[in-house]
This record gives structure tokens, sequence and C-alpha cells, in this order.
């Protein structure tokens, strides 16, 4: 584990000799304030009853103790963590609170650049890539006071749904460590499942915040197309990426899209679109009519998926209107296409000048894209800009649409290692179900909803129309209260 200044080296002791006069003696539920929803760490945090810098210390002493087994860490930001955590409690102190986010620790996929800390992407090439500026994102969750706990490990250059391809090793799904936590937002979702940070900022080209959200238990948000900045944030396909939350509810997730959503007129692919309170629109009552695409979604599910899906559709009968089937389109005849060609061009220098610092199946990967015509390339993109201006068709008779996180639960990380001819297959089967709403650039959630046999879990997905992301959160939040999957943490064997 690589980190910071002062993790390993005693901040948390002279952190604990300094502490400020309130922290968690005596309040409810809060004898290890690390399990508490961000929500619930919030109006603790904002009622004076819990202090910033005693949820940041905890934090620290978890990462600590945890993550040389997960290994969701890249960089552990410390020292700059607990100064912000000491800052928010002044200002709170004061009434000078920011909002929800103000002092609650949260962590980075480490695409994000950070000023004056190393933004790696999982690869040898950034291992020392210490950028200038900080990413529009980031910016926005300082000024909400968020406490920034350092960068999270991931599937180099998020070309992969494994989290098993990592200059820094294999990130670990906390329920199994043998398993893999998804990708390629791995250690986010890790992160997030295990209790190291309260919410983590995952980027989403094909999945890459759903599918490990589903496969470690929690909520990941994949917002509308161009919904929050990518500016800042080392892409994978700039037509297909997207950056969102990862959290415990579908109200941290609101939170923290709260302060991440907005016009941003120096990001090309930023839309200038109203933004709706997400929190307060979680309690009302909508009656949404359900669309079911069982057609490629529904597919050739494992055993235990279809069963805990089938339960949930059962659940969600009661909260909604109806349910009728539907098809959707899913873009796979040319996505790709689109994917590979512009990762290569953002790849093309390094490729040539420095291919051995590229993991070989990753430098596999952009490579293939060099194969794709500049006229196939147009042609592409045509068609996805004409699936996406046709999605207003899919929701003439439906709200949400309702579908499986994954077919398949998360395979282990040996056998994916093991077999590293096969590795790609298996991602691509890992993200079959979330790979067509990057296309149709629609707001999409996943959250738990149930579990296998063997303890890991398993997630379904919730997708609304162009802006509609008010309404999977109220869906979400409402599904949330009725089945408690959310409630479950791994155990810390």
């Amino acid at each position: 584990m690589k980190v910071a200044a002062g993790l390993a080296g005693g901040v948390i002791g002279k952190v604990e000799a300094g502490m400020s006069s309130y922290g968690t003696a005596g309040i409810p539920g809060t004898s290890d304030p690390t399990k508490l929803s961000l929500s619930e760490a919030s109006d603790l945090v904002h009622g004076k009853k819990i202090s910033s810098v005693a949820l940041t210390q905890e934090c620290l002493k978890r990462i600590e103790r945890l993550n040389p087994k997960l290994n969701a860490f890249i960089t552990v930001t410390a020292e700059s963590a607990l100064e912000q955590a000491r800052e928010a409690e002044a200002e709170i102190q004061k009434g000078q609170w920011k909002g929800p986010l103000h002092g609650i620790p949260i962590a980075l996929k480490d695409l994000v650049d950070t000023a004056g800390v190393r933004t790696t992407a999982g690869s040898e090439l950034f291992q020392d890539r210490v950028p200038s500026q900080d990413a529009e994102i980031v910016r926005r969750l300082k000024a909400a006071g968020a406490v920034l706990l350092g960068k999270l490990n991931m599937h180099e250059f998020a070309f992969g749904g494994s989290s098993v391809i990592s200059a820094f090793g294999p990130v670990r799904n906390p329920w199994d460590v043998e398993y893999s936590p998804g990708g390629s937002s791995g250690g986010s979702a890790a992160a997030v499942a295990a209790g190291l940070c309260f919410g983590a900022i995952g980027s989403d080209t094909g999945g890459s915040i759903r599918e490990p959200a589903g496969y470690c238990g929690i909520v990941g948000l994949k917002p509308t197309y161009g919904r929050v900045s990518t500016r800042g944030v080392i892409p994978l396909s700039w037509s297909l990426d997207h950056i969102g939350p990862m959290t415990r509810t579908a109200r941290d997730a609101a939170l923290m899209l709260q302060a991440l959503a907005g016009y941003d007129a120096e990001d090309v692919t930023s839309a200038y679109a109203a933004v709706p309170d997400y929190a307060a629109t979680l309690e009302k009552k909508t009656s949404f009519r359900l669309g079911i695409p069982r057609a490629n979604f529904w597919e050739e599910l494992h055993p235990e998926v279809q069963t805990a899906m089938t339960a949930a559709l059962g659940v969600l009968a009661k909260l909604t209107a109806s349910q009728q089937d539907v098809r959707i389109p899913t873009g796979s005849e040319f996505s790709g296409m689109i994917l590979v060609a512009e990762a290569f061009a953002y790849h093309e220098e390094n490729v040539k000048e420095n291919p051995k610092l590229y993991h070989p199946e990753t430098l596999r990967r952009i490579r293939s894209g060099a194969e794709v015509s500049a006229s196939e390339y147009i042609a592409a993109r045509r068609q996805l800009e004409q699936i996406r201006r046709a999605t207003p068709k899919i929701f003439e008779t439906v709200d949400i649409l309702v579908t499986p996180t994954f077919p398949v639960p998360p395979p282990k990380i040996s056998e994916l290692l093991g077999e590293p001819d096969k590795l790609r297959g298996r991602e691509l089967l890992m993200l079959r179900n979330t790979r067509p709403l990057n296309v149709l650039g629609l707001p999409t959630i996943s959250i738990p909803c149930g579990f296998t046999s063997n303890g890991l879990p398993i997630g379904m997905q919730l997708t609304g129309a162009v802006g509609g992301e008010a309404a999977v959160l109220g869906l979400a939040h409402s599904y949330e209260q009725a089945a408690e999957w959310h409630k479950r943490m791994p155990s810390e064997s």
C-alpha cells in the first residue's frame, strides 16, 4: 500500500492527542461511526453531535486496518484530510455549515485529477503523475466542504470490468476477498462497502460504477450523460464516459449528486440543464409505470440472480402502478468501435513511446482502436447520436426500466488471472446489462436486491428518461425502505 505522508507514521496518534472536545461517545448507534450512512453522519455532524475530525480519524484507522487486505486505496492523503476535517469542524462550530457533505470523508477514483496529489489511473505509466489542477468535480466537492481521504484503486485506465489489472495489484471484494469486486471502479465500491469512506466517486463508460456497486452490495448512480462534468478526469471514451457517486443508500447518492451536478462551460460534453433538489424529491409519491426489457437484459441469467430479481419485481409491484414488457436498443453493433477508437486517440502517443509501461492486456485493448477507420468512427458516432435522440420513445408508455445489474455473480480473482485469454470475454459478460445504458446516456442506478447462496451481493438497475435522476433515486429509496438489503455490511474476518 502506498500512502501519502503520515498515515503509517503516526498521524492518527497525533490526532487522538489533539482531538476536539466532541466525538462519538454517547451517541446512539455510533460506537463505530464508519457504519453510518453518509446522510446519518451528515445529520450528526451538522447537529454538532459528531466531530468531522473524529469521523476522519475513524476512517483512517479503518483504512490502515483493512486496506492491506482489500487493496482499495492507492494513495491515502491522511494529513490533508485531517486538515480539511479540522477546518470543517471550525466552520460548523461557527454556524457556517455548507451543506450535507460538509465534514464528511469521501474518496476519489484514481483517474480524477487532484492538484498536488498523484493521479495514476492504476497504471505504471502514470505512477508519478501529479496534476497541477483539480478536476471540476473535486472543486465542487471541496466547495461543499467534503473531506478527501485519497485515491482509489481501479482497473488500469478504466479499460476493464474486473479491477484485476492494476499496477498496484487487484482490488478485492470485501464480502469475500477471493472474488472480484467488479470494475473499473472496484476500489470505490470496495471502500464504500467496507466502511473506509462514506461515499466515493466512480466513472462509468460501460458499467464501471453500477457493476462494481452491484457486486459489492452498495448503491451506484450513473447520471444522464453530461449531467456531471468530466473535465479533469482521465478519459476512456469521451462519448460514453459518465461520472457519478457510489454510496450506501439512495439518499446518500442524492446528496452527493447535488454537489456534483451542474453545467460546466469548459467541458464540451456538459449539458446545460437545471439541477433539481434531489433529496427533497425522495419522499415524493409517484405511481411509476415500470418497463421490463426482457430481450438481452433478462436472458440467460444465473439462477440466483433470476430468483433475486423475481423477488425484487414482486416488491416493486407494490410500490408502482404497473409493469409491462418493453424493447430497448443496445447499440452493441457500434458502441465498442467508438470506445476503442477514442481510447486509442487519447493513448496513441504514449502507446508508441512507452508501450512497456502498460499492462500487456490493456495495451492490446487500446491498440485495437488503431484498426478503426475514420469513416467507420464517423458512422458509429452518427448512430450514437441517432439512438440517443430516439430515447424519448422508450418512455412514452413507461417511466422507469428495471433490469438485473449483471447476469452472473462475480468470478474469483484467481480464475480471471489464471486464464488471461478469457478475461475480456468474462468481463463483457459481467458488463452485459450495463453497457447499453452508456450508449443511451440514460440515468441508471444499481441498488442491492439480494445475495447469492455463498453470500455475494446481487444488484438491480433502475433506469429513467434523460434528466430523470430524481425519479430513479426516488424509486430506489422506496425499494430500500421496503426490502432493506442495503443495511447489510460485510464482516471483517
